[in-house]
């Protein structure tokens, strides 16, 4: 595929991403129109879907700059990694973790009243998984600026702490030790 091509795919697919995070926000807010009380679960499965489509991201970003940092700087190679950091970035991590934050709080408020050792430790390793994005977000635009000064070994020692946020988030919410 030529790079005219390529981009015209990419374009494609970024809307079609736009467009069903669109769909999923739309259908999100008549949730909370019509009656949250009667629909707890149904936030609950969205929340759970954007919690997993942010991990996704998470756990490939990384990955993707492990590669990207091998690659030589404006090589098509390099190029290519930038668009997909990008788009990976845009279209899917940001508005997932948005809707996580969103949702989860509610669901916080919700169901739990903010109150639970187990919440308040969850909540406080999202922050930290946050902050992870956060890290990740100024590294794709380091690198969409060829201004990376970090090893691929770093990217993976870095690919790893979503893992470890992710398992630790998941016992506290299903096992609610404290």
């Amino acid at each position: 595929m030529s790079t005219p091509e390529v981009q015209k795919s990419g374009r494609n697919a970024a809307k079609r991403a736009a467009a069903a995070i669109a769909i999923l926000l739309v259908l999100t807010a008549l949730l909370f129109l019509l009656d949250p009380d009667d629909l707890y679960l149904w936030i609950k499965a969205v929340h759970v879907i954007a919690v997993i489509s942010w991990m996704a991201g998470m756990l490939y970003l990384p990955r993707l700059l492990v590669y990207h940092a091998d690659a030589e700087p404006g090589s098509v190679q390099s190029e290519t990694f930038k668009t997909m950091e990008q788009r990976l970035l845009r279209a899917i991590i940001n508005p997932a973790m948005m809707i996580t934050w969103v949702l989860g709080l509610w669901l916080a408020w919700k169901g739990f009243g903010f109150s639970g050792g187990w919440l308040h430790a969850k909540i406080a390793l999202v922050v930290v998984l946050s902050g992870v994005h956060g890290y990740l977000s100024g590294a794709v635009r380091k690198f969409g600026e060829d201004r990376n000064v970090r090893s691929a070994r770093h990217w993976r020692l870095v690919n790893e702490i979503p893992t470890v946020l992710m398992v630790l988030i998941v016992i506290l919410v299903v096992v609610k030790p404290f």
